[in-house]
């Protein structure tokens, strides 16, 4: 029997060990922020509010994620596990708060599936209408949700790969249209924006809300813990690359479409194809329809890694106890876990589809379902950047830079929280309901905890032995092996060493 195979017999989380290369890792966390899906809708939607300091608020929100990064990546270089942020909070929060934010980060995974299916359904129409077919916008989610389920379903191999392939596509498009434009105007600066002429610090606050969204899924490649080839080394770098990267590609594109619609009498706020007026109105029209592909694609893919994380974060919860164990099963052969795969997928598809049969427009439910998202992805960057300094002060590993990194990284993070609820607050319903709907989940998280608890009081301790478990063999290996893990390192299951 060959290394491979025993490894996978002695992973008794059931998933494939050492499966994902570095690059296939990284593929993960960049679906989850589904890049190209940004200068499709939401550099327009940040533009109307940051008009020319739409790049700015890039840039800012880059930073932010950078530093949410580097405090995520205090775990990340020291353990991993199929858990995700809920499996570093617990470490560094306790048991409960750990459950709240792992239930807050399924709603988010699963919302912001929710509303990339209402971008791929609403670009792929417009490919259809090409082509003078008419499909009814529920039969086209079904279709793209079932690919993406039996895909996910399969092999998580085969998923990156897919979702790699197709967002570089997507990406390099929009590279080679910002590229036209700018060498069109014989790269001149546009002093409008670099100036911030007309730009107001209110008008930037709301846009970055927006914008901030754009990144969330950078973190992804967590979920992946059991899954990626030297964790310890693969998921922090795909963690901060893919923040890095994809922060230079939204501040490239933000000047690009503000810059692109200078000269042209339709607002780009309003612009129902952005991407595809801008190659139009450049001479490279051929672009339009190809970007039109690509953004379609890049939402496909975007949903993909997104029920991926949120069904590994399931998993690990349902072999705590904290869901039905059934749900913490892996499938025997493909080595995914499929229960999780299929309860997130179902949640993910139903939610769209049954505002769009009452009546629903497709954007105005990317908005609805995403802000919710927004909420759980922000509360749990903060909890996780407020564990980072603690976990490292019980690890006996805590420096002052480490401090001053959480407390810089908290105070920027109360930028989007804060201006999150005041712009929905302000917006009326049904976006003021929106912070209540999320906090209702997460009571009603508790209480479900609360009274598993109860019929079962010893999980708490299970849950804390099960996660230093882990932390204590990674621990054990980096002690062993000193500076640095080899390309072959053996990756502990998401169950303690017996």
């Amino acid at each position: 029997m060959n290394d491979d195979v025993k490894n996978e017999k002695n992973n008794s989380s059931g998933l494939r060990r050492s499966y994902l290369s570095s690059l296939e890792v990284l593929a993960q966390s960049i679906a989850g922020i589904g890049p190209s899906v940004t200068p499709a809708l939401v550099i327009p939607l940040v533009a109307g509010f940051a008009g020319n300091g739409t790049w700015l608020t890039y840039v800012f929100a880059t930073v932010a994620c950078i530093l949410v990064a580097l405090n995520i990546n205090q775990f990340t270089k020291r353990s991993a596990s199929p858990g995700n942020l809920y499996a570093f909070i617990v470490k560094g929060l306790g048991t409960d708060t750990g459950v709240i934010s792992g239930w807050a980060m399924v709603l988010a995974y699963l919302l912001t599936a929710a509303a990339v299916l209402c971008g791929f359904i609403n670009y792929a129409n417009v490919l259809l209408a090409y082509l003078g077919i008419a499909l009814p916008a529920v039969l086209i989610g079904l279709i793209g949700a079932f690919i993406a389920w039996y895909i996910a379903f399969k092999d998580i191999k085969l998923s990156a790969r897919i979702m790699l392939t197709f967002e570089a596509i997507s990406v390099t498009l929009m590279v080679l249209l910002a590229i036209f434009v700018l060498a069109k105007n014989g790269f001149a600066v546009d002093h409008l924006q670099l100036s911030l002429q007309g730009v107001s610090i209110s008008s930037l606050g709301i846009g970055l809300v927006l914008a901030f969204f754009s990144f969330c899924g950078f973190e992804s490649a967590t979920s992946l813990g059991d899954e990626a080839k030297s964790p310890l080394k693969t998921i922090p770098r795909a963690v901060l690359t893919s923040t890095i990267l994809v922060g230079v590609f939204f501040v490239l594109l933000s000047y690009t479409e503000v810059f692109g619609f200078q000269d042209n009498s339709q607002a780009l706020s309003s612009a129902a194809a952005p991407l595809a007026n801008i190659a139009s109105s450049n001479g490279v029209s051929l672009l339009g329809p190809l970007i039109s592909i690509g953004a379609m694609i890049s939402f496909w893919a975007c949903f993909l890694a997104c029920t991926n994380a949120g069904a590994r974060i399931l998993f690990l919860m349902g072999q705590h106890g904290v869901v039905p164990s059934n749900v913490g099963q892996a499938h025997e052969t493909n080595r995914t876990p499929h229960v999780a795969i299929t309860v997130s997928v179902i949640v993910a598809t139903v939610i769209p589809l049954i505002l769009i049969l009452n009546g629903g427009g497709l954007f105005d439910i990317y908005g609805w379902v995403g802000t919710i998202a927004t909420y759980g992805f922000i509360v749990t960057y903060a909890l996780i950047s407020i564990s980072a300094p603690l976990y490292l002060y019980r690890e006996k590993e805590l420096k002052k830079h480490h401090v001053a990194l959480s407390a810089v990284t908290i105070l920027i993070l109360l930028i989007p929280i804060v201006g999150s609820i005041y712009s929905n607050a302000a917006s009326g319903a049904p976006y003021s309901w929106f912070i209540y709907i999320f906090v209702g989940w997460l009571v009603v998280g508790g209480i479900w905890f609360y009274i598993t608890k109860m019929r079962s009081p010893g999980i708490g301790a299970n849950i804390t032995d099960n996660v230093e478990g882990i932390h204590q063999h990674f621990r054990n290996q980096r002690a062993e092996e000193g500076p640095g893990i080899p390309e072959k390192a053996e990756i502990t299951s998401s169950k303690p060493p017996v």
